[in-house]
Formats: C-alpha cells, structure tokens, sequence
C-alpha cells in the first residue's frame, strides 16, 4: 500500500494491485457464472482480468472500456484471445444490444447518473437475461483511497436494489459479499489513509483471510461487506 494521490495513476495502480488478488478476483468470477449466459458483456473491462477468466467458460465474450488509454492496453492484453471482443463503451449511451447478460464489477460507484447506466445496461441485454453487478458498500467506508479512484458513492442492498428497479430491472439476488474484507478496508483506506496496492497486506489477505471467508459466506450471508453483489433480470 502507498500514501494515496488522487489521479489517473493512482487508479491504474490500485488495478494492478487489486490483480495480485487472485483468490479474491476467482471468487467474484464464480459468483457471476450462473447467470452470465452464452454472449455476456462486460461493462468497464480495465485491465481484462475478469473478461480472461470467465472468456475460459463461455464460447464468446465481449470486453469494453470507456478510458482510451486503458482501452488501448485492454485490446494489446487480449489481442490473442479470438473468442473475446474489445470496444469502447461509455455509460448512460442509447445503445441496443442482444447479449445474454450484461456484467460490471466496481464501476457503478463512479458514475452520477447510475440509473441511467444501469438502464444502459438493460439495454444491452435480451429479455429474461441478466444484469450482474458488484459494487462497493456502506457509505460510511468512504475514504480518501475511494475519492482518489474516482468513486462517487457507496452502497446498501437497499440502495443498490432501488437504483436497480428504477432503470426497469427485476431484482433476482442481493447481498453482501467479504464481510471480512470491510474492516480490512476501513482500517487500512479510512484510519492508516493508505491506498490498495500489491504488497504484502493484499497478499497476506488474499493467502489467509480470504478462503476462510469465502467458505463461511458460501453457507450463509454475511449482514455486511466490502461489496455488494446483485443479479437483476431484464423483463420480458
């Protein structure tokens, strides 16, 4: 971890940072799996760590990314991988799509107007497919490490699952995931202000901690976490 600076640096180190994660990025990829469908698209692809993994699973995926820069490593990192497509892709747009699903992994939190986008996102997708969100929770977690990565807000079952049905989806599954991972965070980002990077905290974390959490939330829901996981379906 490092003093946090708030620019376009900062983000791109707390991704590859978040990358050395490894047990933690293949337990928010399982849990996505059910109900990605046999096209998905992923919204705010970064630095395509999910889009590899869960392009292993399905006969087609399609990457996107709305920072140019970003994009342009983004199509170099999967440039061999022929069953995945790469564009760009900004929300709110008026785009129409046919996708089996849409699904987006901490990128909601950054935009104002996430109704709209998560609008957007619905319609990306066919009826009855999924849209599948991750996004960051509790307001009162909110420290310098989200404001320098550009995070405008945090979010409840509640919050996540209003914002949600405003833009026309039908809630299907809502809750937390990492409950462990919230006052890791807390600690580190809002009390010892210290940015999410590769190191041994994040290492020590993903070894130890995680796996544990992981099987203890796979037998029951945790009342809080790090994140909050949401699979909404787009009517009929």
């Amino acid at each position: 971890m490092a003093e946090i600076t708030g620019d376009q640096r900062v983000q791109s180190e707390v991704l590859e940072g978040l990358a050395t994660a490894v047990n933690h990025r293949r337990w928010f990829v399982e849990l996505a799996v059910p109900y990605l469908g046999d096209d998905p698209i992923e919204i705010g692809s970064g630095l395509g760590d999910y889009a590899l993994e869960w392009s292993q699973r399905l006969p087609r995926f399609t990457a996107t990314e709305a920072d140019p820069d970003r994009l342009v490593q983004l199509k170099e990192r999967l440039a061999d991988q022929p069953s995945i497509d790469v564009r760009q892709m900004l929300l709110p747009h008026n785009d129409q799509g046919h996708y089996s699903a849409a699904v987006s992994y901490n990128v909601l939190e950054h935009i104002e107007d996430h109704v709209g986008a998560l609008r957007s996102m619905r319609d990306l997708v066919r009826p009855g497919g999924a849209v599948i969100i991750i996004v960051p929770a509790f307001q009162f977690a909110m420290s310098p490490a989200d404001i320098a990565t550009g995070h405008v807000r945090r979010y409840t079952k509640k919050t996540l699952g209003t914002a949600m049905t405003e833009a026309g989806l039908t809630v299907e599954k809502i809750h937390y995931a990492n409950a462990l991972g919230l006052i890791g965070y807390f600690m580190a980002t809002k009390v010892f202000r210290l940015m999410p990077k590769e190191g041994p905290i994040v290492k020590v974390y993903d070894t130890l901690v995680l796996p544990a959490t992981k099987a203890a939330e796979q037998l029951v829901h945790p009342p809080f976490g790090q994140s909050v996981f949401a699979v909404a379906r787009v009517p009929a």
